[in-house]
This record gives C-alpha cells, sequence and structure tokens, in this order.
C-alpha cells in the first residue's frame, strides 16, 4: 500500500529542551531567544521541525510537565510575545514547529485544581478524580510511576484525589464533558495562532480503570491504555482532523499488534513515540538483539498502514552513546555514527534530541545534590533505606536518570559550554571539552 504524501513525513524533527538548550539573557536558564538565535543553526543541520518541551506557566515540580496556566508562557523563557516572534522566523526559514502538550495531568496550582479541591459542590469539582477514603486508607493500592501511592489526601473535603506521578500533578478527569470542552477549547487557540502540531505527553493514560480493579504484574495497568480510551482519543482526534498539523502522542503501555489502531488513516495521531526499543538497553548482553526485534515489529506492524516516529533519544531517556553504544575515545564517533544510520534508515520520521547530533554522553554525576529529576531523587532515597550506601545508589540511579539528557547543550569549550555566561541552572558536562558543536570531531 503506498503512502500519502505529508509534509511530515519528508521532515526530520528536531527535540528542544528549552532550559538546557541557549540561554539568551544570561540567567543560566535557556530560553525563546535563545532557540531564535540558533535557528540558523537547525536550519543547517537540516532539520524540518521543531518539537519544543513545555514552555507553559507551571511551577516546575517536574520541569514543566506541571502546567498552572495552558495559554501563557512562563516568565523563565520569555513572553507570548517572543514566542510568537520565534514562530514567525521558523516559518521564514521553512523550519515548522510543534509543542508538547501535557493534558493527562496539570500542576496543583493550576486554577481549576485550586477551585476543585474547595468543596464536592465546587463548579470544578470533576475536573480531577475525587474519591472517598480515610486518611489512613488510600482507596485503594495504585501506584505512581514516580513511586509511592497514586492517591493524595485532601484534607479540606476529606477525600482523595488521584495523581499517577507527582502529587503536585494531580489527573484530569476525561469523563468530565465539561473538562474536555475547555481542553480542545485551548488546543484550538493554539493551533489558530499558527503551530503546527502537537507532542502529546502521557496520553495512554487519560482513561482510567474502576478504582476496583489491581494492578496487574504491570503496576500501571490501571491508567495505561486501558479499555474505553479509543472514546476520548477520538474526541480529541475530531479537534486535530480540522487543521494540517502533526500529532504525536507519547504511547507507553502500547504494543506493536496494537499500533494500527493509534496511527493510519484510522488512528488518533499521525506518529506515536511507543517505549518497547528504548526500554532494551538494560538488558545487558540481549540488548543489542532485543532492540532490532522491538523496532522490526513495528516496521512490520505499521508498513502500509501507518507511520513510525524514529527515536533513540529524548528528555527522558540517557543518552543513547552511553547506553547502546561505546564513550571510549577510540569507539565514541563510530558509536554515535552507527547508532544514526541505524534508525535514519527505518521507514518513518527520524527525531533528533539536542546534542544527540555532536554525540553528546551521559553526565558523571559526583552527588545526588547535582541531579534534579524528582523521580531519580525519590529513587535514590528509596535506595538508601534498603541499605544501599550513599556512593553505590548514586551510581544505580546515575546510569537511568532523566537528567543525563538535560545537561546543557555543549556549544563550544568554553567554561559554561557556550550555553550562557552564568553558572546554569544544571552543571555541564565536563567533556565539553572535547565534544561540542565548534569541534572538527563533532561534526559526526
Amino acid at each position: 500500500m503506498e503512502q500519502e504524501k505529508k509534509w511530515w513525513k519528508e521532515a526530520v524533527g528536531y527535540q528542544i529542551y528549552p532550559a538546557s538548550f541557549k540561554d539568551s539573557n544570561q540567567d543560566g536558564i535557556g530560553d525563546i531567544n535563545g532557540i531564535r538565535e540558533k535557528l540558523g543553526y537547525l536550519k543547517e543541520l537540516g532539520i524540518g521541525f521543531i518539537w519544543i518541551n513545555p514552555i507553559y506557566r507551571s511551577p516546575f515540580i517536574d520541569n514543566g510537565y506541571d502546567i498552572s496556566d495552558y495559554q501563557a508562557i512562563s516568565e523563565m523563557f520569555g513572553t507570548m510575545e517572543e514566542f510568537d516572534q520565534l514562530l514567525e522566523e521558523a516559518h521564514r526559514l521553512g523550519i515548522k514547529i510543534i509543542m508538547d502538550l501535557v493534558i493527562n495531568h496539570s500542576s496543583d496550582q493550576h486554577n481549576w485544581f485550586i477551585e476543585s479541591k474547595k468543596s464536592k459542590d465546587n463548579p470544578y469539582r470533576d475536573y480531577y478524580i475525587w474519591i472517598d477514603g480515610t486518611p489512613e486508607q488510600a482507596p485503594n493500592e495504585w501506584q505512581s510511576i514516580f513511586g509511592g501511592s497514586a492517591w493524595e489526601y485532601s484534607a479540606e473535603t476529606g477525600q482523595y484525589y488521584l495523581h499517577i506521578f507527582a502529587k503536585e500533578q494531580p489527573d484530569l478527569n476525561w469523563e468530565s464533558e465539561k473538562l474536555k470542552e475547555e481542553l480542545f477549547a485551548m488546543i484550538r487557540w493554539w493551533l489558530d495562532k499558527g503551530i503546527d502540531g502537537f507532542r502529546l505527553d502521557a496520553i495512554s493514560h487519560v482513561k482510567k480503570d474502576e478504582y476496583s480493579v489491581n494492578a496487574t504484574e504491570n503496576p500501571f495497568s490501571p491508567f495505561q491504555n486501558v479499555s474505553g480510551i479509543e472514546n476520548h482519543l477520538n474526541d480529541l482526534k475530531e479537534v486535530f482532523d480540522e487543521y494540517d498539523i502533526l500529532t504525536v502522542g507519547e504511547a507507553s503501555g502500547v504494543t506493536a499488534e496494537e499500533g494500527s489502531e493509534w496511527v493510519g488513516k484510522d488512528g488518533y495521531f499521525e506518529m506515536i513515540f511507543e517505549f518497547d526499543h528504548i526500554s532494551t538497553w538494560k538488558q545487558e548482553k540481549e540488548g543489542i538483539p532485543k532492540l532490532k526485534r522491538a523496532l522490526s515489529n513495528w516496521q512490520v506492524s505499521l508498513d502500509g498502514i501507518g507511520w513510525n516516529a524514529l527515536y533513540m533519544e529524548n528528555h527522558d531517556n540517557p543518552r543513547v552513546v552511553s547506553t547502546f553504544g561505546d564513550t571510549s575515545p577510540e569507539l565514541w564517533a563510530q558509536s554515535a555514527k552507527a547508532i544514526a544510520l541505524m534508525y535514519f534508515f527505518l521507514q518513518g520520521t527520524p527525531f533528533i534530541y539536542q546534542g544527540q547530533e555532536i554525540g553528546m554522553t551521559n553526565m558523571p554525576f559526583e552527588s545526588i545534590d547535582q541531579i534534579n529529576a524528582v523521580d531519580t531523587k525519590k529513587r535514590y532515597q528509596e535506595l538508601l533505606e534498603k541499605g544501599k550506601t550513599p556512593k553505590e545508589a548514586l551510581r544505580i540511579v546515575s546510569e537511568s536518570t532523566r537528567d543525563n539528557s538535560r545537561t546543557p547543550m555543549q556549544w563550544t569549550s568554553d567554561k559554561y559550554a557556550g550555553f550562557s555566561e552564568h553558572e546554569p541552572w544544571m552543571i555541564v558536562n565536563p567533556n565539553k571539552e572535547t565534544i561540542n558543536v565548534q569541534q572538527p570531531s563533532a561534526n559526526l
């Protein structure tokens, strides 16, 4: 079956984690104007569109994935006027922009939740998931993806609310038609502004099972790709179909066999990010064969039906050269090239994560204080409680922490890697001396 021609099938995507990309105002945090400064570099690199991680207003408990205002830009990153300028300049260069959209949950500082927790009869009460319980007994045994109970008690009304991530990220109740109307209106607002699509965070979690249902061997099964999710996603698709855009769903729990339900002519999205191949790096000696099988399964499953989103690195995973490759001086460049060739030659749209194009590697963390990721800190404490020494616990979490990919972009060999003239919000990898955009050896 011949694939329908679409702009996003003929482009390479480039993911930007704004806080770590380029600091234009020298406060140690990357920003919108920093992205604008590097549009020429991105154009020369040959990318067709940018995916920008969340830049909305947020208390940043989870690095912006806890949104307190969907229609405002965080002061940390700039202003809406500066975003509009970025959009205009990117389009002038032929570069499209897709935004990260987090609609499984919001921040507990969002006005919806502030109102929702006030009383059981508040108009916003059913925007979130509330259920009876006592301070001593949660509604059920569901576990948060970030560890611990997925329920948080609220003394104001004597009920629990559900949060499958951090307790500061209450889950939105997609069974509320009023909530969905608000979300869809917000989505149209951004698309009418002229952005070119969305990457949808944690979208396979928007449907929850009955609260009497226990988890299977998968602790997240009660809220991961649950039957009935198709009703919500089809409603969302109706909105997306009004525009010529790219939609990419983050689809944890979706198998290759189910892929055709999620992408393609009748699917919910144009592409999805699946996790089968990325998870294989933990398999040690079996990792490479399992990687090959996972990638092949998705290629075969979607052949002639849908389109693959091809990636080996992102803001939630360690650097790919450090996991699948070899970071020794002799083999580092060869490893990076081999990985790039491997996945760029598959059928689908390739995504590059910032710094991947120069072979950036994992950070040699020396202290837990150098790590910001909330889930990593929680796991570190759990390891200490289980008897691990601080050194052992740090070694274990350092291998998998998301912060490996969130260290500042290495533009030069300067003190702060050309990212900023001010000490950055996160430590700079010391190998900036040899791995940076200006180094000829980095032009992989």
